[in-house]
């Protein structure tokens, strides 16, 4: 479903894509709305609802460095669409550790478009 750096993710739990319009806007003196669209941009939202420690590294990993390349499935495209994007903060609470193994829940973090 996504792939970082030709990596495939463990397919997530939740999915989300964003289509962001950066703009600069300003009223002129008649107050009428003038509106430059600068970029539309992706923010693609992800979590995992489990995941073992060798599954998060992983993911951990392939999102670590400050720019990556993601391809994923993009609603607007009506299909795959490849991007240059970075990563939010990464949030990887412990969900138990058992016989000195340790499992997470709840996986979850932004990758945003450059």
């Amino acid at each position: 479903m996504i792939t970082v750096n030709g990596v495939a993710l463990p397919t997530p739990s939740d999915y989300s894509v964003a289509i962001q319009d950066l703009s600069k806007g300003e009223r002129n003196a008649n107050g009428l709305m003038i509106m430059e669209r600068i970029a539309t941009k992706r923010k693609i939202e992800l979590a995992w609802k489990y995941l073992s420690q060798s599954e998060l590294a992983a993911v951990l990993n392939a999102v670590s460095p400050v720019f990556f390349t993601v391809t994923y499935i993009d609603p607007q495209a009506g299909g795959n669409k490849t991007g240059t994007f970075y990563s939010g903060d990464r949030n990887a609470p412990a969900l138990d550790f058992f016989d000195g193994n340790i499992r997470y829940k709840d996986i979850k973090f932004n990758l945003i478009e450059r």
